[in-house]
């Protein structure tokens, strides 16, 4: 009852998401309901639908229905997602996607940005940091004139004291007029560049130095009875030194100098009141007008400027200038070079290095004019020109330029140098110098995040009761993120490290972190496997961050293959029972505490299950290669955290390294490792982290990266065209003697080009219709129905099928149909033999996922003609891929090594590590306690390693146990 009114009783809570007749991609009709406030597995092999149903289904309808809540205007600014193929869907919450892109991320945008921890340093420090003069190195202070009488009382009796006003620091001039204009004024003396005189008439100083003068306003002992007289002294000193005196004490042994404006005391320099933008790099405010924020700026670099300096000059040893002779420039630094005494043909390494400065940067040359020859019409003749430098020659062309080829080839030689104005910092130099427990803020965003936790967390004791009091909530919140990155296994990061940087799986693990601080409630998360990039010791910490999430009163679902996540959820389900149209079916949705209690049916198709149930497991290898005797050696790596890293690498062989998050695994293979390689084979120039020597290239012809990214970013990349055999396809369609008579060319049959294609969709097969405030939609072409081409291409057929009908077979079904034509016949097998029989050759490459992409490229390498000479680098190939996948996996690169090349992975799968030939830890620890080669050799080996952290995890794997004293009891490592 209320005012007499009764009140209806409100509808209890929905308890489930019900989706019904989910047809999302290869999703056959999908019927099924999920609890609400659970943490939830969605798994399954590759390709078999665990995305479509969890991001394109679940998610896109979420977020849908909460955006189309919004204003049309709201809506055009949000990107609104098109409303997904499902008959229904009830109970279902506004959703929330925390994915794996980090295409989002700025150049300006660090990991302290991103999860707002910056922004709360950024308030710290200006709220409670000490500001200091950056030339001085001196606290800026603001006291009142009380405080400042106070302190001088303060004084022992009897103590001699002398009140001066600054007037002039540091200026040359002879002052006359200054002098008698004080005179004028009564005064009678000053402190003359720490020297008192008194003032004569006339009194003039020497015009040419620079001079400090501050007036004598009075001078006396203290004693109780002059508290009066120094009040007036102090305030008539404040009032000449406009806001600034300095108090000599004694017989000027001591002095204390005073401001009632910030300002330095020593040099006078006035500064700002601090406010948070102060220490922003993306606001003038804060950053430094040199790089505008953002630690470096572009500029030529002298290992691309000069890639040998075994050449001389003549030679072509500065690269820059390029082969011509004829220009001016060369002229010029001819010129210049006779005239300096600068040789021509020593090699750059034997020039003095001033000899080779003046000659890049000129700035010693421009004084004196140069004397050039010239030629016009036959007839010779001399200018003088000032020479500006070779590199300043180039920024100005670079600056003026309109043409695209000469900017990409003045570009091909610079890069990102860091700003000498801030030396990275990004931050102005007021900004940088302000203090907090005497550290500055660009000193501890470069500290882990353990290392800075601690810090915050003992700074409250450091405080002052004013400062505690205004800085303890700020302190809360910073403290809070920090855990919670810890928490989900990233305290190895530094909150200055670049977006851009991070992983995928890195960058979702911060998203996570920023939403178990938001603290929502009610909402639907969607996460695609966290897992990614977390050695086994680090997942724990991650499983109760999800579980923190779902206790907040969340739906937290997970697109996972980790076994430990999967048995920590509150429900599993499994999708399948294969890839593509032999899968998106729902297998099962169970706690996974009850799988043992399947239907045997269920369990006979569900490969998870028997996984998870011990009835499946990839093999350890009964033995291991044996060593070639050849070794690729990479001594002194000392790129980022990496500690005078020697990498020595059994070519011919599978090679796993490992290592828990953040210990230099990536730093060391593909920030040193690969573009150096890459550099000297392939001729690329891509930078490359510190090292001292390499050795064993020789042995080597080729390096090949093979990562999970799209094999194309437009619908019109397909697996045909990416691996050659539609190539293959469009020739035999050309040789067909209906093509021949019309005269069609293997460039008829493309749809990316006009001619074949259809017109009206240029080859789309489909056409956008913009629908203002709503999502674009995307209907059939009329006039080719979907098929892509033209009627005069669709007339032309092989065995009844016209190209069209081809790009829409599966890989199983192309493979039966050109079976008697071996070009496409052997690249066709290969996709078969590596399970991608079910792919259609059209299917758009951005509908495949990660796992389809790599396998897509390891087929690819497959099928071309091995040297036995190749180095293959994969970074954890295992992500987005089940146990079967992973088998399958295994298989192709052991393939690859059985010809003679060499595999290195990036790993933190267990069932990988296990069936290496090689394994290299790295470690101990991640950031500053990692950089270091803790154990290599075998699994077996490693397994019995007790400094080797992935040893312990992989000991279970080998069944290798530990005795009752604590020891590892050691297995012999199988070797042929």
């Amino acid at each position: 009852m209320f005012d007499g009114v009764t009140l209806a009783q409100a509808p209890g809570p929905i308890e489930a998401i019900r989706i019904v007749g989910a047809r999302e991609h290869n999703l056959r009709n999908v019927t099924l309901e999920l609890p609400r406030d659970r943490f939830i597995v969605i798994t399954g092999v590759s390709g078999s639908g665990k995305s479509s149903l969890a991001f394109d289904t679940l998610y896109a309808e979420g977020q849908r229905r909460y955006v189309m809540c919004l204003s049309p205007y709201a809506r055009q600014f949000l990107g609104v997602l098109r409303k997904p193929d499902v008959d229904s869907i009830e109970g279902i919450s506004p959703a929330i996607s925390i994915d794996q892109k980090t295409s989002g991320f700025t150049p300006r945008s660090t990991v302290g940005t991103v999860t707002e921890i910056y922004d709360y340093l950024r308030l710290l420090y200006a709220k409670v940091g000490t500001q200091y003069c950056p030339d001085c190195q001196v606290p800026v202070r603001r006291t009142t004139s009380d405080e400042i009488v106070a302190s001088l009382m303060g004084l022992p009796d009897g103590t001699t004291l002398a009140i001066l006003a600054p007037l002039v620091h540091g200026r040359k001039g002879h002052y006359r007029e200054l002098f008698a204009q004080l005179q004028r004024r009564g005064f009678t003396r000053v402190r003359v560049d720490g020297q008192y005189r008194e003032m004569t008439d006339g009194m003039m100083l020497d015009r040419y130095k620079t001079h400090t003068i501050e007036l004598v306003i009075d001078r006396f002992p203290l004693a109780a009875t002059v508290e009066r007289r120094l009040r007036e002294s102090v305030e008539l000193a404040l009032s000449m030194g406009e806001g600034r005196l300095v108090a000599a004490i004694g017989d000027g042994a001591s002095e204390q100098v005073f401001s009632t404006v910030l300002a330095c005391p020593s040099c006078g320099k006035g500064f700002e009141p601090l406010a948070p933008n102060a220490f922003s790099f993306n606001s003038p405010y804060g950053w430094c007008p040199a790089c505008e924020g953002l630690g470096y700026r572009q500029d030529f670099l002298r290992d691309r400027v000069l890639p040998d300096r075994r050449l001389s000059i003549a030679d072509g040893g500065i690269a820059i200038l390029g082969p011509q002779r004829q220009t001016l420039l060369w002229k010029q630094v001819v010129a210049l070079s006779q005239r300096e005494g600068i040789s021509l043909t020593r090699p750059i390494e034997e020039l003095p290095p001033h000899q080779l400065e003046l000659l890049l940067e000129g700035k010693t040359a421009r004084k004196r004019p140069l004397e050039i020859e010239l030629e016009s019409g036959g007839e010779r003749f001399y200018v003088e020109q000032e020479f500006h430098g070779i590199l300043p020659t180039f920024r100005h062309q670079y600056s003026t330029t309109s043409s695209p080829k000469v900017r990409a080839w003045i570009e091909s030689f610079m890069g990102n140098v860091l700003c000498a104005e801030c030396n990275g910092e990004r931050l102005r130099a007021t900004s940088r110098s302000v203090r907090l427990d005497g550290l500055r803020l660009p000193e501890i965003v470069r500290w882990d995040i353990p290392h800075l936790r601690q810090w915050i967390e003992s700074l409250p004791g450091k405080l002052s009761k004013t400062e505690r009091i205004i800085a303890e909530p700020i302190l809360a919140e910073i403290s809070q993120r920090l855990e919670f990155l810890c928490d989900v296994g990233l305290g190895y990061l530094t909150l200055d490290r670049p977006a851009r940087t991070l992983s995928g799986g890195e960058s979702q693990r911060i998203r996570l972190a920023s939403q178990i601080g938001s603290q929502l409630v009610g909402v639907l998360y969607v996460l695609d496997e966290p897992s990614i990039g977390l050695h086994p010791h680090d997942n724990r910490a991650l499983i109760a961050s999800l579980q923190r999430l779902r206790d907040l009163g969340n739906t937290v679902v997970v697109v996972e293959h980790d076994r430990e996540t999967m048995l920590a959820a509150d429900v599993l389900v499994d999708l399948g029972p294969r890839a593509g149209v032999h899968g998106g079916e729902v297998l099962f949705v169970e706690a996974p505490g009850r799988l043992k209690k399947l239907p045997d049916e269920v369990r006979e198709q569900s490969l998870t299950a028997q996984y998870l149930l011990g009835e499946r497991h990839i093999e350890v290898p009964h033995q291991r290669r044996s060593r070639t005797g050849k070794w690729l050696v990479l001594e002194g790596a000392t790129g980022n955290n990496l500690r005078d890293v020697t990498l020595e690498l059994p070519l011919g062989r599978f090679v796993c390294i490992t290592g828990v998050s953040g210990s230099g695994k990536s730093s060391l293979v593909f920030d040193t490792l690969h573009p150096l390689l890459s550099n000297r084979l392939h001729r690329t120039s891509l930078d490359v982290l510190p090292y001292r020597d390499i050795r064993g290239i020789e042995h080597l012809d080729k390096v090949v990266v093979v990562d999970q990214s799209p094999i194309g970013r437009t619908p019109r990349s397909n697996p045909a065209t990416y691996t050659g055999v539609f190539t293959h396809i469009r020739e035999h369609f050309a040789m067909l003697p209906e093509a021949r008579i019309r005269g069609f060319t293997p460039s008829r049959f493309s749809f990316n080009v006009a001619g074949g294609r259809c017109e009206a969709c240029q080859g789309a097969g489909v056409q956008a219709i913009e629908m203002n405030f709503l999502p674009e939609v995307y209907v059939t072409c009329d006039e080719c129905g979907g098929k892509r081409y033209n009627r005069e291409t669709l007339s032309v057929t092989y065995k009844g099928k016209t190209i069209a009908d081809v790009l829409a077979m599966t890989v199983e079904e192309a493979l039966a149909f050109f079976a008697e034509i071996p070009p496409i016949r052997k690249k066709l097998a290969v996709l078969a033999e590596v399970g991608l029989g079910y792919l259609t050759l059209g299917q758009q490459a951005p509908t495949l996922s990660g796992g389809e992409a790599q396998r897509l490229k390891l087929a690819t390498e497959l099928a071309r003609t091995s040297t036995g000479r190749t180095l293959y680098l994969l970074d954890e190939p295992t992500t987005g891929l089940h146990f079967e996948d992973i088998r399958i996996l295994l298989e192709m690169l052991q393939r690859l090594v059985e010809r003679g090349n060499t595999v290195v992975v990036i790993e933190h799968n267990l069932d990988v590590i296990k069936c290496a030939d090689w394994v290299i830890d790295l470690g101990p620890g991640g950031g500053r306690d990692g950089g270091r080669i803790v154990a290599q050799g075998t699994p077996e080996e490693i397994a019995a390693n007790p400094a080797s952290l992935t040893g312990r995890y992989l000991r279970a794997e080998l069944g290798i146990g530990v005795t009752t004293n604590g020891r590892v009891r050691r297995q012999k490592a199988r070797t042929a």
